[in-house]
């Protein structure tokens, strides 16, 4: 029922789009003792729909369980069953690196290279945009340690499956 991922599970809820759907989810995690690592809630094409995608660490028999109840909330649409490989993840970077005149040159190198869009460019600082899968998001962080970070935000995975399955709210 989850998608998996380096040990890291990854569920996609379709839920009505009212006040408290997402306590009460959290709620549930929270009781079985469940981190959620990443959480984005948007709304979908329906507007009375969101969807919810959850990143967390546990083990296959109690995220099942987990999954089970969640799908039993009265505002709980669909719980989607997929796995990775038919499942595309991506998470938003934003970074604010230190960028003295002398560092302007490197930094803009590496951003090419590893595909950043640079979004900003202040006195003495870049801020730098990049979209990716999560792992590759995780790689990017450690090989900007040679930068001077001065501040960084992750937005948390979304998911879509390939193919044409989908989900109506209808």
């Amino acid at each position: 029922m989850a998608i998996r991922s380096n040990g890291k599970q990854y569920i996609i809820l379709f839920v009505e789009n009212n006040a408290g759907v997402l306590a009460r989810i959290t709620s549930l995690f929270c009781q079985r003792g469940f981190n959620i690592d990443t959480l984005t809630v948007a709304s979908t094409d329906t507007p009375t729909i969101s969807r919810i995608t959850i990143s967390f660490f546990g083990d296959e028999r109690t995220s099942k369980q987990l999954l089970m109840q969640t799908g039993k909330l009265t505002e709980v649409k669909a719980v989607i069953p997929t796995r990775t490989p038919f499942c595309v993840l991506r998470e938003l970077l934003l970074v604010k690196l230190e960028a003295p005149e002398e560092k302007r040159e490197e930094i803009l190198s590496f951003a090419a290279e590893y595909k950043f869009r640079v979004v900003d460019k202040s006195d003495g600082c870049m801020i730098l945009e990049l979209t990716g899968d999560p792992a590759y998001i995780d790689t990017i962080i450690e090989i900007l340690g040679s930068f001077k970070i001065l501040e960084m935000c992750r937005t948390g995975v979304t998911a879509l499956e390939r193919g044409q399955a989908s989900f109506s709210a209808e």
